[in-house]
C-alpha cells in the first residue's frame, strides 16, 4: 500500500512511496496533524543520487519495526532538497548549529510549529562508535518530547533565534576596491595543494567558481602563479577518476586528495560549471585537453541528460544494482577480453588497470602518466598509441552501455538548467558548434514555455508534463544568465527581452531595499520559521551572487542605473566574506571583478551565421568583462538598448561596433580589423 508520496513527481519522493513509513510531503497537512495529535515532526531530507540516502532507506525506512516506531511517535515528512532548497537551507543551518556538521540524508526533529530541537545526518540501524542507532534516537526523542515539552519548546525558540542571527550580513562601509581581489587571491594561494591541485585535503571538491576567479585574476594582473593553480587543478581533475574517462562528464567529488576515487553520482550543475571553467581555460591557454573536456562533457549531457523537449535532467545516481560505482569500474580481465591481449595491455597501462585494482578490488579508470611517456616506454609512435587508446575507449564505452545503468533523476530544475544553458550557449559561440547553439535554443524555449505561469511567475521544477513550486532566487538569476549567454550566441531578441523581464521580477520578488540584500524566497512564498538567505557560494553559486553579476551586465546593456545601484549595494553587503572567506565567494569575486572594470561593449548587426567568422577574434581569448548584444535588424529605433539603437550594417555585411562607456570605434566588417580594435581597448581584465 503506497503512502502519500505516490502523488508526487519528484523521483526521490517516489522512491519512498512504498516504504512502510507513513510519509507526508512538506505541507500544511503534515503540520496540522502534528498539532492535532501533539506529536513531533520527523523531517528527512535527501536527494535521489545520494548514496547514503539509499543506505538509510534500505536499513531503516524499509524496516517494518522502525517504520512502526516512526508512525506511532512522529509525523514523518520527506523532502527532496533539490525541489525545496529553502527547507533544506533552513534546517541544514539548524543541524550544523546543533552538531557542527551537515550532510544528507538529513534528519531533523521539529515541534508542530516547525521549530527544530534535535537533528543529525545518517543514523545507522545499530549503534556505532559515536553514532547511536536510529531506533535509539527515535525512542529518546519521542520520550523527551513527551516528558520535557516546555524545555523542548524553549530550545526550539532559541535555535530559531540563533538561525535568524546566522543569516545577518556583516556589512562594510569601505569602498569596493581591487585590494579585495588581491586579498582573496593571497588567501587562496595559502590553501592550495601544489602537489595535486585543488584546495585543502581530502575530500576534494572541484570549486569551479574559484578557478574562474583565479583565471580572471590572472587576466587582470598577469600573475603566472595564479594561472598555474588553475591549470594544475584542471589537468589533475581531467585525468583523474572523478572524470568519466569513457563517456565524459564529472562525478560529484573526489573522496581522496588525488582526484582518483569519486562519489559516483553525476550532477547537472557540476558539469555545467566545469564545462565553462574548462572552456574559459581553453580561451586563455589554447590547451587542446581543455577543449576536449568541454566537448566530451557537453556531449555527455546532450546524449544522456537531455529530455525530448530540450530540458536537462538533474542527476545520475551513484549506485547501480545496489552497489556504489558498479556501472563505472572494471576488472583487468574484462578489459583484456574486450580489447585483446596486446591492445588490452596497452589500455591497462595507460589507465592504470591492474589485477588487484585501485579501489575495493576494482579499477577506476584514470591517467597517471602522459601518453607521450607511455609511447616512449613502449617504443611506439605516439599516434599509434593514441589511436589504440581511442579505439579501446570506444569499445569499452559500447560494452559498458550493456550494463544496468544508474538511475536518473529526470526532473527538470529551472536554476540548474540555467547553468547548463549558459555553458552550451557560450561553448556554441567560442567553439563555433551550431549543434550546441541549436540545443541551447531548444532548452531556452522549453524553460520559457514550460516553467513560467501565464502571469510570468517562474516555477522551480518540471516533470511528467507538470511544472510546480514557486521559483527561488537562483532559478531567476541562473536562468537570466543563461538567457543572456543565449542572446550572445544567437542575437535572438526573445532571449534578451525575457532576461530583462525576469530581472525586473527578480528585483521585485527577492530584493529587500531596507537591508540592501537579496533573499532566496520571493515575497509570495510560503512562510517558514525564517526567510532563508544563503549568501555563500557552495557547489553552485548562490542566487544572490549570480543576480549581482547579471544585473551588472544588464546595466551596461540597457543603461538602467537601478540595476547598477542594486548590484553595488549587494556587493557591499558581502565585502567581508570576499576578503576573509574567498573559498565561499568565488562568484561574488567574479562579479566584483566585473564591477571594477570598464566593460567592453560589443554590438553586432547581422545574422549569427554571417557574423561567425567576423567574431572569431572576440572569442579566441577570454574577455570576461564584456557584453555582447546583437540584432539582425538595421537602424533600430528602440532606445531601451542603447548599444543597438541606430546601428546598421556596413556595405550589407555583418558589422561589429566596439565600444566602452557607449563611445564606439569605427564599425568593422572583417576579423582582422576587429582584432586590431580589440588589441587597442582594454577588456577590463
Amino acid at each position: 500500500m503506497p503512502n502519500r508520496l505516490i502523488n508526487e513527481t519528484s523521483p526521490y519522493l517516489l522512491q519512498h512511496a512504498h516504504n512502510p513509513v507513513d510519509w507526508y510531503p512538506w505541507g500544511k497537512e503534515a503540520f496540522a496533524k502534528a498539532k492535532a495529535e501533539d506529536k513531533p515532526v520527523l523531517l528527512s531530507v535527501g536527494y535521489s543520487a545520494c548514496h547514503w540516502c539509499h543506505v538509510m532507506e534500505r536499513e531503516s525506512f524499509e524496516n517494518p519495526e522502525t517504520a512502526r516506531l516512526m508512525n506511532e511517535r512522529f509525523v514523518n515528512i520527506k523532502v527532496d532538497r533539490e525541489e525545496r532548497p529553502d527547507v533544506d537551507n533552513v534546517y541544514m543551518l539548524a543541524v550544523q548549529s546543533l552538531t557542527g556538521r551537515g550532510g544528507w540524508p538529513m534528519t531533523v526533529f521539529l515541534t508542530p510549529d516547525g521549530e527544530p530541537f534535535y537533528g543529525g545526518t545518517y543514523f545507522p540501524p545499530v549503534d556505532r562508535p559515536g553514532i547511536p542507532a536510529f531506533s535509539r534516537v527515535l525512542e529518546s526523542v519521542a520520550e523527551a518530547y513527551a516528558s520535557r515539552k516546555e524545555e523542548i519548546a524553549k530550545s526550539g525558540h532559541e535555535i530559531r533565534e540563533h538561525l535568524s542571527q546566522l543569516t545577518n550580513l556583516s556589512k562594510s562601509d569601505d569602498p569596493l576596491t581591487v585590494d579585495i581581489l588581491h586579498e582573496a587571491q593571497r588567501a587562496l594561494v595559502l590553501n592550495f595543494d601544489w602537489s595535486e591541485g585543488g584546495f585543502g585535503p581530502a575530500p576534494k571538491f572541484p570549486q569551479p567558481m574559484i578557478l574562474e576567479f583565479l583565471l580572471r585574476y590572472h587576466l587582470r594582473t598577469g600573475h603566472e602563479q595564479t594561472l598555474q593553480m588553475v591549470e594544475l587543478t584542471l589537468q589533475k581533475m581531467a585525468l583523474g577518476g572523478m572524470y568519466d574517462q569513457l563517456s565524459g562528464g564529472f562525478h560529484r567529488y573526489s573522496t581522496d586528495a588525488r582526484w582518483l576515487v569519486p562519489h559516483f553520482e553525476k550532477m547537472l550543475y557540476d558539469n555545467a560549471l566545469l564545462a565553462r571553467a574548462y572552456l574559459h581555460a581553453y580561451q586563455v591557454t589554447h590547451e587542446p585537453l581543455y577543449r576536449r573536456i568541454v566537448e566530451e562533457t557537453l556531449d555527455y549531457v546532450l546524449r544522456e541528460m537531455t529530455s525530448p523537449g530540450g530540458g536537462f535532467y538533474s542527476t545520475q545516481d551513484a549506485d547501480s544494482e545496489g552497489e556504489e560505482g558498479k556501472f563505472f569500474v572494471w576488472s583487468k580481465r574484462e578489459v583484456i577480453e574486450a580489447l585483446g591481449p596486446e591492445n588490452g595491455e596497452l589500455f591497462c597501462r595507460y589507465y592504470d588497470v591492474t589485477e588487484h585494482g585501485n579501489w575495493e578490488g576494482h579499477n577506476i579508470l584514470h591517467v597517471p602518466q602522459p601518453l607521450e611517456k607511455l609511447a616512449e616506454d613502449l617504443g611506439k609512435p605516439e599516434e599509434q598509441v593514441r589511436d589504440a587508446i581511442e579505439r579501446g575507449r570506444h569499445k569499452l564505452f559500447v560494452l559498458r552501455q550493456q550494463r544496468i545503468p544508474p538511475a536518473r533523476d529526470d526532473k527538470v530544475l529551472t536554476g540548474w538548467n540555467g547553468l547548463m544553458l549558459s555553458a552550451l550557449a557560450e561553448a556554441a559561440a567560442v567553439l563555433r558548434r551550431p549543434d550546441y547553439r541549436e540545443a541551447a535554443e531548444k532548452a531556452g524555449a522549453f524553460l520559457l514555455d514550460k516553467l513560467r505561469r501565464e502571469d510570468g511567475r517562474l516555477l522551480r521544477t518540471y516533470k511528467d508534463g507538470q511544472a510546480k513550486l514557486l521559483g527561488y532566487l537562483e532559478d531567476y538569476s541562473f536562468l537570466i544568465d543563461g538567457l543572456l549567454r543565449l542572446h550572445e550566441a544567437t542575437f535572438g531578441r526573445r532571449w534578451l527581452d525575457a532576461a530583462i523581464s525576469l530581472a525586473d521580477a527578480m528585483v521585485e520578488l527577492f530584493w529587500e531595499p531596507a537591508e540592501g540584500a537579496f533573499y532566496d524566497t520571493g515575497r509570495d512564498h510560503e512562510q517558514l520559521i525564517l526567510r532563508p538567505r544563503d549568501f555563500m557560494d557552495h557547489a553552485t553559486p548562490c542566487g544572490a551572487s549570480v543576480a549581482v553579476d547579471t544585473l551588472l551586465r544588464l546595466a551596461v546593456i540597457t543603461g538602467n542605473p537601478d540595476y547598477q545601484r542594486i548590484a553595488t549595494e549587494a556587493l557591499g553587503s558581502v565585502q567581508v566574506l570576499m576578503s576573509k572567506q574567498p573559498g565561499s565567494a568565488g562568484q561574488w569575486l567574479q562579479a566584483l571583478d566585473f564591477y571594477l572594470s570598464t566593460p567592453l561593449e560589443i554590438a553586432v548587426i547581422g545574422s549569427p551565421e554571417d557574423a561567425s567568422e567576423l567574431l572569431a577574434p572576440l572569442y579566441e581569448s577570454l574577455r570576461p568583462n564584456r557584453v555582447v548584444v546583437g540584432s539582425e535588424e538595421d537602424a533600430s529605433e528602440d532606445e531601451s538598448l542603447p548599444l543597438l539603437a541606430q546601428r546598421s550594417r556596413r556595405d550589407g555585411l555583418a558589422t561589429v561596433y566596439v565600444c566602452q562607456d557607449y563611445v564606439c570605434q569605427e564599425p568593422v566588417t572583417g576579423p582582422a580589423a576587429l582584432q586590431e580594435q580589440l588589441a587597442l581597448v582594454s577588456s577590463g581584465a
